[in-house]
């Protein structure tokens, strides 16, 4: 999903958050109507009431038709089904996936300087982006001794033992017989940031 996507989401359930708008798009949706009727219908005034209608029109859920001095408002039905097409799991996922991107830079932000990791984070979640930063040092289908494990990680930080039992431990790397590679990466395990 897009930065534009999420945000005409957020902007449509803003909206629609609000029981007076839900109200008169229930309204509109059974007919055209003008601001005095929709006044008449809800018991709100009519300055209200075109505030509520100026929002909407504003994000494309009811469009307007003036009739001499009487504006007509109606509810647009394919505000809906882009409602809808943003409300798809997938683009809600990609939304997601763009908020975990951005808040696991923050994460490196935090504990790299340059190259170098200030010290490793004692947060698992934090600690399984450091390591996945770290992993990428790694090539894949490449087979590494223990000794070139440790000068690749100490160029990082000096405690490459722990970094290479964290490896191991949280599945990112295989060892045998004192030779360590890479492994595709399991799902994450649920733990509070």
């Amino acid at each position: 999903m897009t930065d534009t996507d999420s945000q005409v989401l957020m902007q449509l359930l803003k909206a629609l958050a609000d029981k007076n708008r839900i109200r008169i798009l229930g309204i509109l949706t059974q007919h055209e109507t003008s601001v005095d009727e929709l006044s008449a219908y809800t018991g709100l005034k009519p300055p209200t009431v075109s505030h509520h209608l100026s929002r909407l029109r504003e994000l494309g859920l009811v469009s307007m038709r003036a009739d001499g001095n009487v504006h007509f408002y109606k509810f647009q039905t394919e505000s809906l089904r882009r409602l809808n097409r943003l409300l798809q799991p997938e683009k809600l996922a990609a939304m997601a996936t763009a908020e975990g991107d951005a808040w696991e830079q923050k994460v490196l932000n935090d504990f790299l300087i340059g190259e170098q990791l200030k010290e490793i984070p004692a947060s698992r979640k934090k600690r399984l982006v450091i390591l996945k930063w770290l992993l990428e040092k790694f090539e894949w289908d490449v087979r590494y001794p223990e000794s070139e494990v440790n000068e690749i990680l100490k160029r990082h930080h000096p405690d490459f033992a722990t970094i290479r039992r964290e490896f191991i431990g949280n599945k990112l790397m295989l060892r045998e017989n004192g030779v360590y590679w890479r492994i595709p990466i399991e799902s994450e395990p649920e733990s509070g940031r």
